[in-house]
């Protein structure tokens, strides 16, 4: 049994931002998958977008660039609103899609060149040192490789030109853990440029861990929260009461995410935990008390 109970979301101070969203609205027939999101994004930050499977980050993400046509609200990015996925700004965003399955009967340099022509500048020294680096033979059809080689194929494309905003949706899902590695070293090598923003929806936390990065909550259709994952780190924790016979209910304590009875435990994720009163609580109750600290994997499970 667990018991959720949902905070405001967490305001940004900062003013120099990338992606502005307000209201924003979309639907699958009957279903409605993002429910009015408000969503600010700073320049020059990692953002890991987490949320359970089906909470609508791929929808999310293609309707930012315009990929996905929105039923109400507004988008902006670059400080202009995107009405259409045309224009300059184009040239300015890199984005690597889950699965990549385009043009199969093209080679791999072929693909790459193509690709160059369509955008105002091109690392083509960065581009041929990863297709060494990643094993990526230039002479080979798109068709032929694996998914996990067309997966670093789809992220040389969206590094290459040096994006200003990175948009990179579950791009190492394929990758085995050393191309992943090498994938986070190449990210935060091109995090160390100014300006520089990546929007990364993944489900392995170790590497937004890495990479430092801001957590955005997607649940039900709404962004629950943006806060930095230090943040999180210092203002969160896991309150464990134990006591024989267990518990009707789960304790209310200020500052309570949400509470979860397993066994003889009552298990509370608390913000700002106060010691003193969870330690009188459990003597009141006849229990003991454990506080830990979340990982932030701990924290995805709780509070996705």
């Amino acid at each position: 049994m667990s018991t959720l109970i949902t905070t405001p979301p967490f305001a940004d101070t900062r003013t120099e931002s990338v992606l502005r969203v307000s209201g924003l609205r979309k639907s699958f027939k009957q279903r409605e998958v993002l429910r009015g999101i408000d969503w600010e994004v700073p320049c020059g930050r990692v953002i890991g977008l987490l949320g359970r499977n089906g909470a609508g980050k791929t929808t999310l993400l293609r309707c930012l660039l315009g990929l996905s046509p929105i039923d109400a609200g507004t988008v902006e990015l670059f400080g202009e609103l995107m009405t259409e996925p045309g224009g300059e700004r184009m040239h300015r965003i890199g984005f690597v899609p889950q699965t990549f399955d385009l043009f199969p009967w093209m080679k791999v340099r072929a693909y790459l060149d193509f690709t160059a022509a369509f955008y105002a500048r091109w690392n083509h020294a960065l581009a041929e040192r990863l297709l060494g680096d990643w094993q990526l033979d230039p002479k080979q059809k798109i068709g032929e490789l694996s998914q996990g080689q067309r997966q670093k194929l789809a992220i040389v494309r969206a590094i290459a030109p040096e994006p200003d905003l990175l948009v990179l949706d579950e791009p190492v899902a394929s990758l085995d853990p050393q191309a992943r590695r090498a994938f986070m070293a190449e990210l935060l090598e091109l995090m160390k440029a100014p300006g520089k923003t990546v929007i990364f929806s993944t489900h392995i936390t170790a590497d937004l861990e890495r990479a430092d990065a801001d957590i955005t909550l997607l649940r039900d259709g709404a962004i629950q929260f943006t806060r930095p994952l230090a943040e999180l780190r210092e203002h969160l924790r896991r309150a464990v009461l134990v006591r024989d016979g267990g518990w009707s209910h789960a304790p209310v304590v200020a500052g309570l995410l949400k509470a979860s009875l397993k066994g003889d435990e009552a298990q509370l994720l608390v913000e700002d935990a106060n010691t003193e009163s969870l330690q009188a609580l459990a003597t009141r109750e006849g229990a003991t008390l454990r506080i830990e600290m979340p990982t932030l994997e701990d924290l995805f499970v709780e509070l996705a």
